[in-house]
């Protein structure tokens, strides 16, 4: 027999399906929360991080890290590792991840009527029906986004992405499971050798992506019989050099035959291609309330390579800071509600790995003691010199660094 992924809407007997499906066939069952402490133990990512990717909370100096390319990159190695060894269910948003190529794998998809589902939630969490209905649509967004991103389709339940789309709500679990058995022995999707061609085409192709995300880098990866397309979807300056730096990366993953290079259909947009650049930090937060010093800021330090995003108030920042994780912080002191120190003392009493740097116009020399023994790593003066700054943060990222490698 081949394996299966499961995607359902919420209230749609998954649960059931997925149990007498593994007591039926046997198979080993793979969640999503499996597969991403795999990920995790290959990466080195938190299992947090990398589950956030699914909750489609990318964070907002994705642009500048790659950070959900590269846990996406890591699922995948996770999931075509598995894959190349016995069958499984795959329940949940990782079965997404399965190219179509391979097509012993029965791809199935469980949904039922709104008002059927509306019914089951408020009975079986005693919600009621405006509850339930808010409950569901936000369910339904997630899956919606993470097909969209994955397909560009925006209805999660689109049958071309599946092999069988079953109505729960109008069939008996019986017929359910019936119906998965019949697909599951067709000879339509049996192993064959093409298809376990395309297993080992998954396989290459994650690792080729976990290898370009090591170096900073997020371009689609297409693999067929070790010959790899590279595609690049966003502009850059200097396209021939990235080119070969691209496939000169990939020519050292084991198997490959060819590497070519294309330019993809958002090429010739605004939106530049950036490499991560390890040696500055990606993640920084500005936080003061005169806008436009900030956002003239920002742009500075864009042009210098640092990935920045901005708060305006002391409660944003904290906001940002518990989504987000941050790696360094330049702060004001000066601010409306919380101001600037209180801010210090709250991120270094619960993520004191933050580097926190004081820029402020209106600081003492006491400001400055009090800042420093609150852990601040640096305290400069408006207006500072962007180089002066450019510095500090290179010196504050080789401390967080630094403290990584420990």
């Amino acid at each position: 027999m081949s394996a299966m992924t499961i995607f359902s809407g919420t209230f749609c007997e998954k649960d059931v399906v997925v149990q007498k499906i593994i007591e039926k066939t046997g198979y080993p069952l793979l969640t999503d929360e499996s597969i991403i402490s795999k990920a995790s133990d290959l990466s080195g990512i938190a299992e947090k991080k990398i589950g956030r990717i699914l909750e489609n909370k990318a964070s907002v100096f994705n642009k500048f890290t790659h950070e959900k390319e590269r846990a996406i990159a890591y699922l995948k190695l996770a999931l075509a590792q598995k894959l190349a060894g016995e069958d499984f269910v795959i329940d949940g948003f990782t079965g997404l991840l399965v190219p179509g190529a391979i097509h012993h794998v029965l791809r199935i998809c469980l949904i039922a009527d709104t008002a059927h589902r509306i019914q089951k939630a408020c009975k079986e969490k005693g919600l009621d029906e405006k509850e339930a209905i808010a409950l569901i649509r936000n369910e339904d967004q997630l899956r919606s986004v993470w097909v969209h991103d994955l397909f560009k389709i925006k209805d999660p339940w689109e049958s071309s992405l599946y092999d069988i789309v079953i109505p729960t709500d109008k069939m008996s679990m019986d017929k359910i499971i019936a119906l998965i058995d019949e697909n599951l022995k067709s000879e339509v999707i049996q192993p064959t050798q093409s298809s376990h061609k395309a297993t080992e085409d998954f396989l290459m192709s994650a690792h080729i992506e976990v290898a370009l995300a090591k170096e900073g880098h997020a371009v689609d990866v297409g693999v067929r019989d070790g010959h790899v397309t590279l595609t690049i979807h966003n502009n850059v300056l200097m396209l021939g050099r990235l080119e070969e730096e691209l496939k000169a990366i990939v020519n050292k993953i084991p198997g490959v035959k060819t590497v070519e290079t294309r330019i993809g259909k958002g090429f010739y947009q605004p939106d530049i291609y950036r490499k991560y650049d390890f040696q500055v930090p990606s993640k920084v937060l500005l936080v003061d309330d005169e806008r436009e010093f900030v956002q003239t800021l920002s742009e500075r330090l864009l042009m210098r390579d640092f990935g920045s995003a901005v708060a305006y108030d002391g409660e944003s920042a904290l906001n940002m800071i518990a989504e987000d994780e941050p790696e360094v912080m330049i702060l004001d002191l000066k601010m409306p509600g919380i101001d600037g120190m209180e801010v210090l003392k709250k991120v270094k009493a619960t993520q004191p790995d933050i580097e926190v740097i004081i820029l402020t116009g209106h600081g003492s020399e006491t400001d400055k003691e009090k800042c420093m023994k609150l852990g601040a790593f640096a305290y400069l003066q408006k207006p500072v010199d962007i180089e002066r700054l450019s510095e500090t943060l290179k010196m504050a990222n080789e401390k967080i660094q630094q403290k990584k490698q420990k």
